[in-house]
């Protein structure tokens, strides 16, 4: 069992602020506020946790984080990961670029247009990526790669030696 932990003792500037933040708009405010004063009068983090309703962790993060920054930790951080993986490397990038020039049909579906839903199921049971991604991932990769997800006939081309002939008749 971890050993209890408490705020550190809070300053008269820090304890204005933090009922201050009591009345705020932002519920994220409040509830640090809540915490921290119920932790600042001696309340056990399992009491806090229950009254505030949220975990024992969540309670522990907030009080390592004002220690460390006092009322800054009353501000939420973004969200948004540090560092972002892509789903396909290089190399599987461009065999899925490749991947596109061919029917769907080849891959056994029951259609011969693509879609990015399409694209990710054909890519995954490929194994260009070691999970299943979503279109949007597809979408954002190809983007990388300098393609734009269009209609069909404005960047894939077709194996039929009329496709330019039959194309223009149907563009115009």
């Amino acid at each position: 069992m971890k050993e209890p932990i408490f705020v550190r003792t809070l300053t008269d500037e820090e304890r204005k602020r933090l009922e201050s933040g009591l009345r705020s708009s932002e519920a994220f405010v409040l509830r640090r506020c809540q915490i921290l004063l119920a932790s600042g009068r001696g309340e056990h983090m399992n009491a806090i946790a229950r009254q505030v309703g949220c975990s024992d962790e969540t309670v522990r993060e907030v009080i390592h984080r004002f220690d460390q920054e006092g009322v800054g930790a009353l501000m939420a951080r973004s969200r948004r990961p540090n560092e972002v993986h892509a789903a396909f490397p290089p190399e599987q990038a461009q065999r899925l670029e490749e991947l596109l020039h061919h029917s769907p049909r080849e891959y056994g579906l029951p259609t011969s247009l693509w879609t990015l839903k399409l694209a990710a199921e054909v890519s995954f049971a490929q194994g260009l990526t070691a999970e299943r991604v979503s279109g949007e991932t597809v979408r954002a990769t190809l983007k990388r790669l300098g393609v734009n997800w269009r209609r069909a006939k404005h960047w894939i081309s077709s194996p039929d030696r009329a496709y330019a002939r039959k194309k223009s008749f149907v563009t115009g």
